[in-house]
């Protein structure tokens, strides 16, 4: 029994019906219809394909950043953003990205499957030290 349907999306609620009440009392059954999708939406995350980048000319556009006069001077934060406005675009010109979904999204980009064996046979090990029972 139900007095009142709550929701953020009108949408996600169809079909609702009034039953009467139940027995004595004031309240009124409601009958809905929850739609969702079927099909849970994966995420999908966009990454750097360090195995495909151009490394050559990567750093061939990296070794045009003024290093002499032009950062002379100037903070640590001005210094960053200038060298981010070469890195950047030389990153998008010279470093494929990759579509990654699914589960891999769950884990962080930098966990490759070396780190995930190592994780894994971190679990399966036994402590060392204390009392053995023989």
């Amino acid at each position: 029994m139900l007095d009142l349907v709550l929701t953020n999306k009108e949408s996600l609620v169809g079909n609702v019906k009034l039953k009467g009440s139940l027995g004595c009392s004031d309240h009124e059954m409601v009958e809905l219809k929850i739609l969702r999708a079927v099909r849970r939406a994966h995420s999908k995350l966009n990454t750097l394909d360090f195995r495909r980048a151009d490394f050559g000319l990567f750093r061939d556009l990296l070794s045009g950043i003024p290093q002499d006069k032009a950062l002379e001077g100037k903070g640590a934060q001005d210094n960053w953003l200038i060298f981010k406005g070469h890195l950047l675009p030389a990153q998008e010109q010279r470093i494929p990205t990759k579509r990654k979904s699914g589960k891999n999204t769950k884990r962080p980009p930098w966990m490759n499957k070396e780190l995930l064996g190592k994780k894994s046979n971190k679990k399966r090990k036994p402590k060392e030290g204390g009392s053995k029972v023989r």
